[in-house]
């Protein structure tokens, strides 16, 4: 039996802004990703995600978008966009892009128009205009719903009426009760089917419902929990179950992805039922700890309930995993990061990378104040740093800033530290030890396998703090423990993420073998 190209693909994650800069501003875009599609491909992943591109005054980062149908000047023009989904399916990479459902910007042509009409009229019925509460006159906010970015998730304006948005107040949340939204959401889906793309990330998916009588919350359920008045409505389900129709009519296998952030793994699956997207991010695995228990319980529940999973280890939301594996022993990052990374392609089902990975980039923990971006920072009056130690862009070649990642001489929009001279492509191109080429190795290897691995994994006896799993022809062994531990009888040792002393598997390290009788 076919299965379709996503169920087991290795997909790479672009945050445009820090990929690639071939317009000289010190700020990635599409023909500076269109110039390294030969990485890409030569990598071995098999398709991309591009994160958003579209017109937009970059509030957060281009999630606020003004212009679902248009490319922001910042990042190229239409042309561009075409002219680089054309080159990635000559290099034989599909294209993601990432749809914003949840909020527009403020700037939005819907969102002036609503500021321009009268409370009650139906162009403020596309958002969440509500009159405030309190004896003075409607002074205080509608409920107690705060906002992820930190503070309340209310603004109010001038004329009395306050207006939702989970995020920061530039990017006000929409009204999908209004039947105006869905229809136009329906024809952005095929604006950029039409233009040749392979499916859509989609931001904030179990957000766009909110419970009609926007009740309080007790604090404690501030987060993503199932079915809160906030998150995962019943009623959103609906929404993907007409995506999917528009999805299905088009030739290719196109793909819907959703950044679902939930606290039950049975809320999870109900977003990949037949007739709704075709996966939603893993984020478990993710969270979970450096340990084998931990590890073990994210994939049985996943395994058990989830059908075609997915498994991420960062993403421009994140502490990179080097780092946060690293939390409390700094030189165990980047072992443990290698060794999650192959026991993450040798599970079944998809592998979804993030920019970096593959040179075992860490977080960048000491950007100056001054040079912070993200809305969090500034929402949270620096309290919480934020998530641009993930978004420093890339480093490609040379021994300083920008390396590579713009011309040089130009400033990148976020600085690059020293050290990264040391993790450039060019660095370690080439060098069988460094973490590039054990990318390349391992998914390449995952490729030629793949076709011989069934869907189910095996538990095989192993020691504490030890992980080992068969699925089909491959035996998959983690040591998450301090000590040496014997590896399980085998033929051959496929690969591993770090040296082996003879037939042991060392703390902080995985390794893929065969047999016996595999």
């Amino acid at each position: 039996m076919a299965f379709p190209w996503w169920r087991d693909a290795v997909v790479y994650e672009i945050y445009v802004r820090s990929f690639a800069d071939a317009s000289g501003d010190g700020v990635g875009d599409l023909a500076g990703v269109r110039s390294r599609l030969g990485h890409l491909a030569g990598l071995g992943v098999d398709a991309i995600w591009l994160t958003p591109f579209y017109r937009s005054p970059m509030a957060d980062g281009g999630y606020d978008v003004a212009d679902y149908r248009d490319v922001d000047p910042l990042f190229g023009d239409l042309a561009d966009f075409d002219a680089l989904v054309a080159d990635a399916h000559e290099h034989g990479l599909r294209v993601i892009v990432d749809i914003v459902p949840n909020h527009s910007s403020a700037e939005h042509p819907w969102f002036r128009q609503a500021l321009a009409a009268p409370p009650g009229s139906p162009e403020r019925d596309r958002y969440l205009f509500v009159s405030g509460s309190g004896s003075d006159s409607g002074n205080v906010p509608p409920n107690n719903w705060q906002s992820v970015f930190g503070g309340p998730a209310w603004t109010r304006l001038p004329g009395g009426e306050w207006y939702l948005h989970l995020f920061a107040p530039e990017q006000p949340d929409l009204n999908w009760r209004d039947p105006g939204v869905p229809a136009e959401f329906l024809d952005v889906l095929r604006f950029w089917l039409d233009r040749g793309v392979d499916g859509f990330r989609i931001d904030v998916a179990n957000g766009l419902f909110k419970a009609a009588e926007l009740p309080d919350v007790p604090p404690d359920e501030q987060g993503f929990k199932a079915e809160s008045p906030i998150w995962s409505r019943p009623e959103v389900h609906e929404v993907y179950r007409e995506w999917r129709k528009v999805l299905d009519s088009y030739p290719g296998d196109r793909v819907a992805v959703g950044e679902v952030w939930t606290d039950s793994v049975t809320d999870l699956a109900r977003y990949v039922r037949p007739d709704e997207l075709h996966q939603t991010f893993n984020f478990p695995w993710l969270l979970a700890p450096w340990s084998a228990a931990g590890l073990r319980k994210v994939i049985d529940d996943t395994l058990r309930t989830v059908p075609a999973p997915t498994w991420v280890l960062s993403n421009h939301d994140v502490v990179r995993h080097r780092t946060r594996y690293g939390e409390t022993d700094p030189a165990a990052g980047l072992p443990r990061a290698r060794a999650a990374m192959l026991t993450t392609l040798a599970l079944p089902g998809s592998a979804y990378l993030y920019q970096g990975d593959e040179l075992g980039l860490p977080e960048i923990l000491d950007l100056p104040d001054e040079a912070r971006q993200d809305p969090v920072f500034t929402r949270t009056r620096g309290e919480i740093k934020g998530r641009d130690g993930c978004r420093v862009p890339l480093p490609w070649s040379g021994t300083a800033e920008p390396y590579g990642f713009a011309p040089e001489g130009v400033r990148p929009w976020l600085p690059q530290p020293a050290e990264w001279a040391e993790l450039s492509v060019q660095r370690q191109e080439g060098d069988p030890g460094s973490t590039l080429e054990f990318h390349r190795t391992a998914i390449a290897l995952r490729r030629e396998l793949r076709g011989s691995l069934p869907a189910e994994i095996t538990w095989l006896d192993a020691p504490e703090d030890v992980l080992m799993f068969a699925r089909g022809p491959l035996i998959c062994a983690l040591n998450c423990g301090t000590t040496t531990v014997p590896l399980p009888p085998h033929d051959q040792v496929l690969i591993t993420s770090g040296p082996l002393p003879g037939a042991a598997l060392p703390p902080d390290t995985t390794a893929w073998l065969t047999g016996p009788g595999r």
